[in-house]
């Protein structure tokens, strides 16, 4: 089966499961994270979750979650590598912002053709991240591990390497790059003057900066 086989509804749902899982280290996707990443009730995405479990891509457990087949995690896989690649040449090609890219790629990856992807891929050099520090399937389908730790389990004093910040809120990628904060800026965390805040200092520039322990979550780290 190709991706284009599937209608673009179904290309999004094994795309969003295999983004659940992978940052929650494998686990199960839950049908309403699911249904809420779609922007769907969740009585119609239990129904394309059923639908693709006819089809033998994806695993749905009572009570366990949602899970890809081998088959169903090649074509997410597909899927993912498109979208990342797109959103890097939107971002180092075209000139948009880090903050934009998501929503027009997801538009151009259900029409992108496999030569037209084969070709961004050559021409940026076969990158291994996207703007968000997201990892790039290669075209054999392989793709890097990256730590799934955030600045969430980083103790106040501690300096880690931001890997990969998740896209799913605008305004926090708008908001670092006010401060040139990006995957492989090297930051060092403090309390916070208030309950609910912490303070990033950012090493090149020495800026400080406050920022919503609620959006901790969003940003992965290195050592």
């Amino acid at each position: 089966m190709h991706i284009s086989d599937l209608p673009d509804k179904s290309q999004d749902y094994l795309k969003t499961i295999w983004d659940i899982t992978e940052l929650s280290a494998g686990q199960p996707a839950a049908l309403g994270e699911i249904a809420e990443k779609l922007n769907q009730k969740t009585s119609t995405a239990s129904e394309a979750i059923k639908r693709l479990v006819g089809r033998g891509l994806v695993n749905h457990e009572k009570y366990a979650g949602i899970t890809l087949t081998e088959a169903g995690q090649e074509l997410a896989i597909e899927m993912v590598r498109r979208h990342r690649l797109l959103e890097t040449f939107l971002h180092d090609v075209l000139g948009y912002t880090w903050d934009e890219v998501h929503t027009d790629a997801d538009l151009l990856e259900h029409a992108a053709s496999d030569r037209f992807i084969t070709r961004i891929d050559a021409h940026l050099g076969h990158p291994r991240r996207d703007p968000h520090g997201d990892p790039i399937p290669t075209a054999e389908g392989d793709i890097d591990n990256l730590p799934h730790t955030t600045l969430e389990a980083v103790v106040p004093g501690a300096t880690v390497v931001i890997s990969r910040v998740q896209d799913s809120d605008p305004d926090l990628l708008r908001y670092l790059a006010q401060f040139n904060v990006a995957p492989g800026s090297r930051i060092t965390l403090d309390a916070g003057p208030f309950a609910g805040m912490v303070h990033l200092v950012v090493e090149e520039s020495g800026e400080r900066f406050p920022l919503a322990q609620t959006q901790l979550a969003l940003i992965s780290v290195e050592a």
